[in-house]
């Protein structure tokens, strides 16, 4: 039985990381969570996953930067990242984009809707290569 595809979720909300962690899991996810922004860099560049989720406020590096610092990365220059966050002005979206996220979706969510997206960029990431 092969594993499915892994996901990087980074929330400093326990309960938000929690409902993301349950919803990608049922999916049929391999997950790992990071709840601040330095440890969720450490742990994308030591084993690169197939999506990034990121929550943009966050104590520390914030969500922007951490994509930003993935994107340094050759091995994850290409990797589906999402963000996820109560910020929803035209600059933060432009910020978002700027640094190569594939979508850009608002709390409050559906996590079905999270899922699927993420199901969506891999799908279209691997047609792609």
């Amino acid at each position: 039985m092969s594993e499915g595809p892994r996901v990087l979720l980074v929330d400093d909300d326990p309960a938000m990381l929690r409902l993301l962690e349950v919803n990608f899991r049922l999916a049929g996810f391999v997950v790992e969570t990071a709840s601040r922004g330095d440890d969720a860099v450490t742990r994308a560049i030591a084993a690169p996953p197939d999506a990034l989720v990121l929550d943009v406020m966050m104590p520390g590096l914030d969500g922007y930067q951490v994509g930003a610092r993935v994107r340094d990365e050759p091995s994850m220059a290409a990797t589906p990242i999402v963000f996820l966050t109560a910020r929803a002005m035209d600059e933060d979206r432009a910020a978002g984009e700027a640094l190569g996220s594939v979508d850009y979706l608002t709390k409050p969510f559906d996590p079905q809707d999270l899922v699927a997206t993420v199901q969506r960029r891999l799908a279209s990431s691997r047609d792609a290569s």
